[in-house]
């Protein structure tokens, strides 16, 4: 990935010999098949997605590509070459480069430093000016914008992102694996890094986009590999496929991929913060002197990008943290500082982003993850003692109604995918016939088919008169369900629109703190 501009010599990615092949790969874990013959074949200078919900096996598959893991079986070749790495820096001398989604940067250090660690040689001495000069040369030649004498904890996440990409073109990658790169940006950070891969192709490189957005693939990629439950269940050339045949692949089925949403009739308000302050764990206002208001009968979307207040401002209206100042009213009731249990009997429901470290405990039965939260409350108990079989018919029905697939209600909840642990989240939250729903990150990590149930529960909530406070870092999905949009940067909301009134653009101007 060395030529800086796009020559008539590039081959057709069409007929190009291919830059990856996996064929049969295999990879097990204890309990677990992660990877089940997998094939990915991926041609010199084409963009190519690799696509699958998540659990599907796609980082996997890139973990053995990158020599993190050893695969069980299968061969894989580069560039032609049988190869079998031992570790990442075998796949780096191959010419590969990885960018991970949770970046692996040193945030005090500057991006230079950042850049060529790993790479500088030998000798006690390094040339810190030639390897500046170095970095900004690259930089400059593919559209990286980015000073190379910047302390990388200063700068923006997209432009972490930039960084990473520099390291591994500066290592010499010819064949970039990208996982899930947009999770943590701005439309405007996406387009960005579009114009950047295409410049990349340009120059004779060859990408690997890990995804699972369908709006992704469509924008970027040449072809689409897609795999479920770990194996590969279709190839298709992304000019002559569609989003509802991709969708079909990944899940199995036939899904409605738009949401189907009335017209909101909202009443009364049902959730209210005025002006609340929220110290961080760090000691920081994570949230400073924010309202909002929820009525009765409408989703209102909050967006934003990750690390803006948004933890801080769930655990202080579900009473998991208290605010330091302002109030909070539910249905007319104060909550601000009260216990959860407190705030759940007055009449929220909490559908968590971690549904493994706040929403379920694992080793407990459906049954007994019902009663979470529900304890000494009818039907649940009667008396002061919990009733327990009336519990478990209420989760078989709960199964039934939600379609939480298990074997009964007795089957310890960590043996369920996470769609249907999600599902099962749901039901309990919704059964309590709430007045709001706080519903945080609702279908990360679930399928197309989960997601699809999930808004149709939401919409029908709402529907029913509920008050749903959705906060979500996938715009789409904000887009999609929210009859009011609340975009919050720096612990504050900078912005509002009703829903369907406002574009990506202009959302994305405001979550990374410019005017839209």
């Amino acid at each position: 990935m060395t030529d800086p501009a796009p020559t008539a010599a590039q081959p057709n990615p069409a007929t190009a010999p291919y830059a990856i092949e996996m064929r049969g790969i295999v990879k097990r874990f204890p309990g677990v098949v992660a990877n089940d013959g997998i094939d990915l074949l991926v041609r010199k200078g084409e963009v190519h997605a690799l696509l699958g919900e998540n659990g599907a096996g796609k980082s996997t598959l890139m973990n053995i590509l990158f020599g993190l893991y050893h695969p069980d079986e299968g061969e894989i070749r580069v560039g032609g070459q049988q190869v079998r790495f031992s570790g990442p820096r075998e796949a780096v001398e191959h010419g590969l480069g990885m960018v991970h989604q949770h970046f692996m940067l040193i945030p005090r250090f500057t991006v230079t430093e950042n850049v060529i660690m790993g790479s500088e040689g030998p000798g006690l001495t390094i040339d810190r000016k030639a390897a500046a000069a170095k970095v900004a040369e690259i930089a400059q030649r593919y559209g990286l914008a980015v000073d190379p004498e910047a302390r990388v904890g200063d700068l923006p996440v997209g432009v972490q992102q930039r960084v990473e990409i520099l390291r591994a073109l500066y290592q010499g990658g010819q064949t970039l694996i990208l996982d899930e790169p947009t999770a943590l940006l701005t439309p405007q950070e996406v387009e960005d890094l579009y114009a950047i891969l295409e410049r990349l192709r340009a120059g004779g490189g060859t990408i690997v986009f890990i995804t699972h957005k369908l709006r992704e693939v469509a924008a970027i990629s040449d072809r689409v590999t897609v795999i479920r439950r770990g194996r590969t269940v279709g190839v298709r050339e992304t000019r002559d496929t569609t989003p509802e045949e991709l969708a079909e692949l990944m899940v199995g089925r036939e899904v409605d991929l738009k949401v189907v949403r009335p017209e909101a009739h909202p009443t009364g308000p049902a959730l209210v913060a005025d002006r609340i302050t929220v110290t961080g764990g760090q000691g920081q206002q994570a949230v400073r002197e924010l309202s909002l208001t929820v009525r009765h009968g409408e989703i209102v979307g909050i967006c934003g990008v990750e690390g803006n207040g948004q933890a801080e401002l769930v655990e202080a209206l579900a009473g998991l943290r208290k605010p330091e100042s302002g109030s909070i009213t539910l249905d007319g009731t104060a909550i601000a500082g009260r216990n959860p249990d407190d705030i759940r009997q007055a009449g929220l429901s909490y559908i968590p982003e971690d549904r493994h470290g706040r929403g379920l405990v694992l080793p407990f039965s459906l049954t007994e993850n019902v009663l979470l939260g529900n304890i000494g409350h009818e039907p649940f108990s009667t008396g002061g003692r919990i009733d327990y079989a009336a519990t478990e018919r209420l989760t078989a029905e709960l199964m039934e109604t939600f379609d939480v697939r298990a074997p009964s209600p007795e089957t310890p909840v960590g043996a369920l995918s996470g769609g249907n642990q999600q599902k099962l989240i749901i039901a309990r939250e919704l059964h309590r016939q709430p007045k709001v729903i706080l519903a945080v990150q609702p279908t990360r990590g679930l399928d197309v088919g989960a997601i699809e149930f999930v808004h149709r529960q939401l919409v029908a909530e709402r529907d029913r008169g509920k008050g749903v406070l959705l906060i979500s870092f996938d715009l789409d999905e904000i887009m999609d369900l929210s009859d009011r949009i609340l975009v919050i940067f720096g612990g504050r909301i900078v912005g509002e629109f009703p829903g369907g009134a406002v574009s990506r653009t202009d959302l994305g101007l405001l979550m990374g703190g410019k005017t839209a």
